[in-house]
């Protein structure tokens, strides 16, 4: 009784009872009205999903093209070399350890998902950019050039952005591990609990329970499509939100360990189960087609990827502002990304203590990049191969069971198929976790006013209502529905991206600059006193 009462005071001594009241209450109103009133739920979603593609869908293009020059920026210039913490502190973590817990938390969930799928649904529905016939050659290099665009260096722009300038505040002069810590330069860290700050952090409350139910219905989704092809028994509605929100709750054992020991080793484990399963999937695939595919598709989004971050496909005749496709897959993409931004922005900034900017860009996008197009060239190479030569039906099987399907006909049609079947599903469950695992240690963060270590009690309460809500969401829409989840919470978090932006501008142009203030003190960067004298001639 006594460590449940010492439990039950940490949780509550620790919380911002604002952000996270305000995220709990519109999260459980939201499970509530999927739960009970699923029809007018969905409409209201979809009709608000269709409104932010059609009427917005060219500012999520121009913010992401932004935030990929600044982040090139930050690698080429001398800002790269400013530590995120003190000037000679060490990392606090190996960089193998690093690169593992930055890429399971990132988008290695979503790419399991997307990677069987994307290319042969692109090579069988071919993007208005590519402009060939369906099934052809053409559709098929175009398919895997498209996978690179949508999961390649834009992907890991935002999480980037967000992640630097709460690092450098939070490691450096030691203000909370939140998003609205972006704003330090303005409000100094003394009104960081002014109103507009709460704000920023309830939107990210927000944009992070859309994003993080969305992947976790998608990965859920397909590990429920595993149970019922390997098995011949199909879930059902109250088995997927039953199954679902159980998975979620397991990620407690890995919360209970705390991120040394829990989200490390299962990150580590993660990482390699990834690679041989690439591994084997490229040897005992199509090698040759997938390298030709692949390098062609490579030139193809390197030659092409100013063009293509601008595409909107508009059709002047029809009134469209953002063609059907560009909106359904990249619009989303981008919006997801958004979504996820303060979530994977606050890991990011959570494990990267005495890494410099450059160290924390180059990891966070062009490593993350390097080893995510492999697997997109062979898992999407391998499918487009076996169903042009009739080794697999995999458009069949997206017919039955929507995306989630695309994997397990691709392995079983490979040697040793019943072992790789076992692999990706043992893969999928294991990024699950630690999706889960990762994204309540945030929304752990932002409900507790930057709490490194939140309360397990905290953590589990969001895990348990995420997991409620994607399941939902799954069971009500399914794939559609959980586009427009991310679609709807990832927009607000554009423009904040852009805020991190000229935070980072305003800080490190003036590393001198005053950032802890009294309370009316409203004076702006590059006063002559500093922030703290041991750093003031950093």
């Amino acid at each position: 009784m006594t460590s449940i009462r010492n439990a039950l005071e940490t949780f509550t001594s620790e919380l911002d009872y604002v952000v996270f009241g305000a995220g709990f209450v519109v999260t459980a109103l939201a499970v509530i009205a999927f739960a009970f009133r699923d029809d007018a739920a969905a409409t209201h979603l979809e009709n608000a999903n269709e409104f932010l593609q059609v009427n917005f869908g060219w500012a999520y293009l121009l913010v992401m093209f932004t935030l990929i020059v600044f982040v090139g920026f930050l690698i080429f210039s001398p800002w790269g070399n400013i530590t995120l913490g003190a000037d000679d502190e060490e990392p606090a973590f190996s960089f193998p350890a690093y690169f593992a817990m930055l890429y399971s938390a990132g988008i290695a969930a979503g790419v399991v998902f997307w990677g069987p799928a994307e290319a042969i649904f692109h090579y069988d529905t071919v993007s208005p950019f590519v402009g060939a016939e369906a099934g052809s050659p053409e559709a098929a290099v175009g398919a895997v050039q498209y996978t690179f665009f949508h999961w390649g260096i834009s992907a890991w722009t935002a999480y980037v952005v967000l992640g630097i300038p709460i690092a450098y505040y939070a490691h450096r002069y030691d203000a909370p591990l939140r998003i609205s810590t972006i704003l330090l330069p303005w409000l100094g860290e003394d009104n960081l609990e002014r109103p507009i700050a709460k704000v920023v952090d309830v939107l990210a409350v927000f944009a992070t329970i859309g994003g993080v139910a969305a992947t976790l219905g998608f990965v859920g989704d397909q590990f429920l499509t595993g149970i019922e092809w390997t098995t011949g028994t199909a879930v059902g509605d109250a088995g997927t939100v039953l199954v679902i929100t159980g998975l979620t709750v397991a990620f407690t054992i890995s919360v209970a360990l705390g991120v040394r020991k829990g989200i490390r080793r299962i990150a580590y484990f993660n990482l390699a189960l990834f690679a041989v399963l690439l591994l084997a999937t490229f040897v005992l695939g199509p090698t040759r087609f997938i390298m030709a595919l692949g390098t062609e598709a490579l030139g193809g989004y390197i030659n092409d990827f100013i063009t293509m971050s601008f595409y909107t496909g508009a059709d002047a005749a029809e009134g469209s502002a953002v063609s059907g496709w560009v909106g359904d897959w990249t619009i989303f993409y981008w919006a997801w990304w958004f979504s996820w931004a303060p979530f994977v922005g606050l890991f990011i900034a959570r494990i990267s203590r005495g890494r410099t900017v450059r160290q924390v860009a180059v990891t966070g996008v062009l490593a993350s990049t390097s080893i995510t197009i492999p697997w997109f060239a062979t898992m999407g190479g391998s499918a487009i191969f076996l169903q042009q030569n009739g080794e697999a039906d995999i458009l069949a099987a997206i017919d039955t069971y929507a995306e989630a399907g695309a994997g397990y006909p691709l392995f079983e049609a490979l040697p040793l198929g019943g072992v790789l079947t076992v692999m990706f599903l043992l893969l999928v469950t294991t990024f699950f976790i630690t999706s889960a695992d990762s994204s309540t240690l945030a929304l752990g963060m932002l409900t507790t006013g930057g709490e490194e270590e939140p309360s397990t009690i905290n953590r589990v309460i969001w895990g348990f209502l995420i997991g409620a809500l994607a399941s939902l969401l799954m069971v009500v829409g399914g794939v559609d529905a959980l586009q427009a989840a991310a679609i709807i919470t990832g927009g607000p978090f554009a423009g904040i991206t852009l805020i991190a932006v000229a935070s980072m501008v305003l800080a490190f142009g003036n590393r001198n600059a005053i950032f802890l203030r009294e309370e009316d003190d409203v004076s702006v960067p590059g006063s002559e006193s500093s922030f703290d004298d041991s750093v003031a001639d950093d």
